[in-house]
């Protein structure tokens, strides 16, 4: 036998040499929980390890996620009931808990990269990503909230925006009005293919975000679909994304991989709540090494074409 493989697998030092996906901190990108309050760290139940701080705490928190090189967040506001409206005023008035937290933070912080989240739902008395009408989520209409609501972030200081809703059309609407106010140098992260997926529910009960009426499957996308991916990700591309996205990760590896062999600008995934939860339950159960199937999870997704993973286990990865 000529050809040997094992050849190759025959030491830690071979295996290194030869490892063709090596996954580091400065993959990620940190979802990270804000409440109101002070002195506040509340665990999500759903998500051990997990919490929402209030402010003056998750700058504290971020002084760590700081030290151990991770170089991004992606910021979530958890609001109570009685700041919520039908047009989600909160999201875009001066002054509100979300937008001081990015200003803070940036002041404090200014290397780390700040994601900000452009979606109705954390400030929706509906609990949906768009305006409803006679239960019907209206697209054009919603374009207008997210366009004042990304602008507020990007002067608040957002080195990104993150358009999360699925809205047709949303991507190229605050492209527009980024640059005339003169934030041409803001990305936007487009949630290009969102899907209605049944891994988000510890997310929801983090920000007690979830719809009060139906479900997201009028904007999300069918988990059956791969090809209206690609439809998805070359709208938002036409209309300025910089990076395009791919939600959940594990169990669309092969979308992931769809939108990196088809566009050259890079492709994020987001590994989310339900995806962490399932190996920390495993892994709490003694079913999984929980350390183990991380570090596979994460270089599965890298593997797939992600340059760019947000993931819950962001700050476990980066203490190994």
């Amino acid at each position: 036998m000529l050809r040997r493989p094992r050849r190759n697998r025959q030491s830690a030092s071979i295996r290194a040499m030869v490892e063709e996906t090596t996954v580091t901190v400065n993959d990620f990108i940190y979802p990270m929980f804000v409440m109101e309050g002070n002195n506040l760290a509340t665990e999500v139940k759903s998500m051990p390890g997990i919490f929402r701080y209030s402010l003056d705490k998750l700058l504290e928190e971020l002084a760590q996620v700081s030290d151990l090189g991770i170089p991004s967040i992606a910021l979530f506001p958890q609001l109570p009931e009685e700041k919520k409206d039908k047009y989600a005023t909160e999201s875009h008035r001066t002054g509100s808990l979300y937008l001081e937290a990015i200003a803070a933070i940036k002041h404090k912080y200014p290397h780390i990269a700040i994601m900000s989240d452009v979606a109705m739902d954390p400030y929706s008395s509906d609990g949906h990503d768009g305006i409803v009408e006679n239960g019907t989520i209206i697209n054009d209409e919603t374009l207008v909230v997210l366009g004042k609501m990304a602008l507020a972030q990007a002067q608040a200081g957002a080195d990104i925006v993150g358009p999360s809703d699925m809205m047709d059309g949303r991507v190229g609407y605050i492209r527009q009005v980024l640059d005339e106010a003169g934030y041409t140098n803001v990305a936007i992260m487009a949630y290009s293919a969102k899907y209605a997926s049944a891994f988000y529910g510890p997310f929801r009960d983090a920000l007690d975000s979830a719809p009060k009426f139906g479900d997201k499957k009028t904007y999300q996308m069918n988990p059956a679909n791969v090809r209206e991916a690609l439809v998805e990700a070359e709208l938002d591309y036409a209309e300025g994304a910089d990076f395009l996205m791919v939600k959940p990760a594990l169990a669309y590896l092969d979308v992931i991989k769809t939108l990196h062999d088809n566009f050259n600008i890079p492709i994020a995934a987001y590994n989310v709540s339900g995806e962490y939860a399932m190996v920390k339950a495993a892994a709490q159960h003694g079913w999984l090494d929980g350390t183990k199937t991380m570090i596979e999870s994460l270089t599965a997704i890298k593997r797939a074409g992600a340059k760019v993973i947000l993931t819950y286990f962001a700050k476990e990865f980066a203490l190994l």
